[in-house]
């Protein structure tokens, strides 16, 4: 399908049962695969990214068995060694799926290339090139030095245990080395260089590593020390939650189409930061209602625009770029510059297209202002190869304008049934 066209919706209401988290199903695969013991996972994702991933590790010589054609699966783990020494690994554009595994397979014996797409050799890894290095790391680059695609050699032991890794990029650099550094089975200290962007996504790296036994000490958020000889160990069984970011487009389609949309799978008791974007819903005007698992977002009164700082919940922040084209007033997403190193330069691409239907924006290097229009207009949106993109845009839907999305199939990275999803709970005008 090369475009998908929305009717215009007059109002959202329903509920709607979130697919697994990207962020989560994948640290959970990894850290099953590195474990001692059989894991069972439950509520995978199914997406283009986690599809990335279990390719990747059963070609590492992982097992893994999907049950009953269900989102269920037993991960059999190789106990912090991979048994098979060499390979060739495609990892698509999933970032969760190739800076984790390049730090796995850096710190452990064997001979690796890792390659993606063209936009996954624009996306820069070389700080986390440099953190492994100093473990002894054998990392060099079949290109453009600083960017993938990677070739790995057997790791130089030494006895280095301190290293510094900028946080001002991509938390998945940090994130990458705290799943690996046990490998090494010594301690190990990672120093963070600047202001650690996307800190919710770390503390979803520390609770699942507890959660297979090995305790990360936090001393603020510029460092972080692993004692030496601990080792993953399966807890037998994980659930995996429901997906913030995703959550983001169905509360926001409750705060503008009127709701009220309950989304079921992240809430109260959630680990994922990206659950916070109900605040900024509520700082805008949204009626919001909290329950352990589940969220209700619904509109009493209009909205209105904010200025506010999003590094904590980069991701989910592009959907509050479309909710200001339905405030009063302009709203400003400060602190974004993680943006311009996503799937595509998402501050470009999110001003690109909020100009199409008619927004005033102005772009920085790390923010957005927005002045909403006095009236939408329709517009057809390209996506970029980006599946966030086109989740967004489709709420533009409910100011009563058609909307064409370009290339919707993006959406299989992390959501793959999301447009169905969407059309469940929004009302069109023409059914009136």
């Amino acid at each position: 399908m090369e475009y998908l066209d929305l009717p215009p919706l007059t109002q959202a209401r329903g509920a709607v049962q979130l697919p697994g988290s990207k962020s989560i199903s994948n640290r959970i695969l990894l850290l099953s695969a590195l474990a001692a013991g059989t894991t069972r996972v439950n509520h995978l994702l199914d997406s283009d990214d986690t599809r990335v991933m279990l390719a990747a590790l059963t070609e590492l010589g992982v097992t893994v068995t999907q049950l009953d054609g269900s989102r269920d699966y037993q991960i059999t783990g190789v106990a912090g060694c991979f048994t098979q020494s060499k390979a060739d690994l495609f990892l698509g554009n999933a970032g969760t799926a190739f800076r984790s595994l390049t730090a796995a397979l850096a710190l452990s014996h064997g001979d690796y290339q890792l390659s993606g797409v063209a936009r996954m050799h624009e996306r820069p890894i070389g700080d986390l090139v440099d953190a492994l290095r100093q473990l002894g790391a054998q990392v060099s680059y079949l290109g453009q030095d600083g960017f993938p695609p990677l070739k790995i050699a057997p790791l130089i032991a030494n006895d280095h245990a301190e290293v510094s890794v900028r946080g001002n990029v991509s938390s998945q650099f940090l994130t990458g080395l705290l799943l690996a550094a046990p490998l090494t089975g010594r301690a190990v200290t990672i120093g963070v260089e600047g202001e650690l962007i996307s800190k919710p996504y770390v503390e979803i790296t520390l609770n699942l590593m507890r959660r297979f036994g090995v305790d990360v000490v936090r001393v603020g958020w510029q460092r972080f020390e692993i004692a030496a000889g601990q080792v993953y160990q399966s807890p037998g069984s994980i659930d995996v939650e429901g997906d913030a970011s995703s959550a983001s487009y169905f509360l926001a389609a409750g705060a503008i189409g009127g709701g009220p949309v309950r989304v079921e799978g992240v809430g109260r008791l959630s680990i994922q930061g990206d659950v916070r974007f109900a605040e900024a819903l509520q700082q805008m005007g949204a009626d919001i209602v909290y329950e352990d698992n589940a969220i209700t977002a619904s509109a009493s009164q209009g909205l209105r625009g904010i200025d506010a700082d999003f590094n904590h919940i980069p991701d989910a922040a592009m959907t509050i770029a479309i909710v200001a084209l339905f405030a009063e007033g302009p709203t400003t997403l400060r602190n974004i510059a993680s943006w311009r190193v996503k799937e595509t330069d998402r501050i470009h691409a999110m001003a690109t297209e909020l100009r199409k239907v008619g927004a005033v924006v102005e772009e920085g290097a790390d923010y957005l202002r927005i002045t909403p229009p006095l009236n939408l207009q329709a517009a057809t949106i390209d996506t970029y190869d980006d599946h966030r993109m086109a989740m967004c845009f489709s709420l533009v839907a409910l100011g009563g304008v058609p909307v064409r999305i370009n290339d919707p199939q993006c959406v299989n990275k992390t959501f793959p049934d999301y447009f169905s999803e969407f059309a469940s709970i929004t009302q069109s005008a023409r059914a009136l």
